[in-house]
């Protein structure tokens, strides 16, 4: 008979009790079915307010989870009330009347009526407001009327097509007087969750809000959103069962290995997300359009998608995806020309080597990306230095115009507007452009709007504003029994009303 070696067999014990032990929260987890962890890439910083901070993680945690707008974008892109139960436009497209939902409350125990909304649109358009719709959308609003505690009508000064959207982006989440100048570090909204905890660096828990108008609907208790930019730690953070979710999954490279395992579900979906190299404008030799042509020439988007997103990225050509309506194929405007590149610089008086710094922020499309960028212009004569920095940095840096060139993705819908806004961090500045934005804006026929954005989109190609790459895929990776992850993205957002155990 063959006896077992003793130490092996302590060794097998010991990994079945770790495997146990690890298995053990997961199922206990599973079990009470009111409550999960779901992994994000970045923390929001610098708060928690999307109506004065633009970093779209914020929008992950708080929107239509604790704050609400008056329509809402669902994961289809379509747009449903919200805080407002109908509407009704003008002829002229340029008057919304909206009625509000009644018996709302915020989850601080204060009533939601049309002064809230009045508020909260007065004060994304003030002077010195940092709003990121504030430009484009805060400002047409002529005036804002409220005949009745739940009737609001919105004036605009132009007809604006995608307003409806606009008021579903968390920009225009509505906002309690009382509560509305401590929104970055604690939201009162009129939501299903509100926020629990905030352990700085690790993680964020939202609880349901008990006095929420439909609290049967929500179905988890408590959810915490773990922060984890790192794509072999939200590989194994998952497998140990630490994390039940991910909307949007970081390791593409493991992906195949979560479709093969019948625990998990793996969801396909797509995203707003513009992956560039951005290029600052302003500074030279960058203020030389063929500069940036040579820069744009230089880079093989294939490469790049298949070196940092593993082939599933789709290449754009200007600033819309596929999925946008009146996108354009434009990827043969500046095709991968080494050779051309090098003549670019050349006729630009530019002395090779060029000497730039490539700043890179946390997420692997950024840094992945980022090292085949460099890689690729090092072959015409532009050594990029790689300056790789937390999201934070970025935010005060880069976003700030501090930069040469940058890879990131811009995950807002409809945000050719920031094109028209020369002291955005790119500093484009073009009258041609600024031109054709606002004959858009003005522009009510449907058919014109769509020309209309084919244009703008030609535009930003033929001036090389920055390097357009490709559209950022989204994969939702999670347990097969939870249910309603978001696997599109229309808007950053994780709509947690839609979570449940099954």
């Amino acid at each position: 008979m063959k006896t077992s070696n003793p130490r092996t067999t302590t060794v097998a014990l010991l990994a079945l009790a770790a495997a146990a032990s690890l298995a053990a929260p997961a199922a206990q987890a599973q079990a009470r079915k009111d409550s999960a962890v779901l992994a994000m890439v970045l923390e929001p910083a610098p708060g928690l307010d999307p109506t004065s901070a633009s970093a779209a993680a914020i929008g992950e945690v708080v929107h239509y989870n604790i704050l609400e707008g008056l329509t809402k974008i669902n994961m289809d892109g379509s747009i449903v009330p919200l805080l407002a139960e109908s509407w009704t436009i003008d002829p002229d497209g340029k008057s919304y009347t909206f009625k509000l939902r009644k018996g709302v409350k915020f989850s601080d125990g204060e009533a939601f009526d049309a002064s809230d909304v009045k508020f909260s649109f007065e004060r994304a358009k003030a002077p010195g407001s940092t709003n990121k719709g504030k430009k484009a959308v805060f400002d047409n609003i002529s005036r804002i009327d409220t005949p009745d505690a739940y009737t609001v009508i919105v004036v605009l000064n132009q007809p604006d097509g995608n307003f409806l959207f606009r008021m579903g982006e968390n920009t225009a989440v509505i906002l309690d007087p009382k509560s509305a100048a401590t929104t970055a570090t604690k939201p009162v909204g009129t939501g299903p969750f509100k926020l629990d905890n905030w352990a700085k660096g690790a993680s964020i828990t939202l609880s349901k809000n008990d006095g929420f108008r439909n609290p049967a609907a929500i179905k988890l208790k408590k959810v915490t959103f773990r922060f984890i930019n790192d794509p072999a730690a939200q590989v194994a953070a998952l497998l140990a069962g630490d994390v039940d979710g991910m909307p949007r999954f970081g390791s593409f490279q493991s992906l195949k290995q979560f479709q093969g395992d019948p625990r998990f579900t793996v969801t396909p979906g797509g995203t707003e997300g513009k992956t560039i190299v951005a290029i600052n404008n302003k500074k030279k030799p960058f203020d030389d359009v063929r500069v940036r042509r040579a820069i744009a020439a230089a880079i093989d988007r294939k490469a790049v998608i298949d070196g940092s997103s593993e082939g599933y990225g789709k290449p754009i050509g200007s600033h819309m995806v596929p999925s946008d309506a009146g996108y354009i194929d434009l990827t043969g405007a500046n095709p991968y020309d080494p050779e051309k590149a090098k003549a670019l610089l050349k006729e630009a008086g530019v002395a090779t080597p060029l000497n730039v710094t490539l700043t890179l922020p946390p997420p692997q499309y950024a840094r992945q990306g980022g090292e085949i960028v460099a890689a690729q212009l090092a072959k015409v004569g532009i050594n990029a230095k790689i300056e790789n920095v937390e999201w934070a940095q970025w935010l005060s840096g880069t976003f700030k115009g501090n930069f040469d060139l940058s890879v990131i993705s811009h995950v807002e819908p409809l945000d050719f507007d920031r094109y028209a806004d020369p002291s955005y961090y790119w500093g484009y500045n073009s009258k041609a452009y600024n031109d054709l934005f606002a004959k858009y804006n003005s522009t009510t026929d449907a058919k014109g709007r769509l020309k209309l954005i084919g244009d703008i989109q030609r535009q930003l190609a033929t001036d090389s504003v920055n390097v357009y790459l490709y559209q950022l895929p989204q994969f939702a990776v999670g347990k097969k029994q939870l249910k309603g992850l978001w696997s599109s993205s229309p808007v950053f957002a994780n709509d947690l009303s839609a979570l449940s155990w099954q």
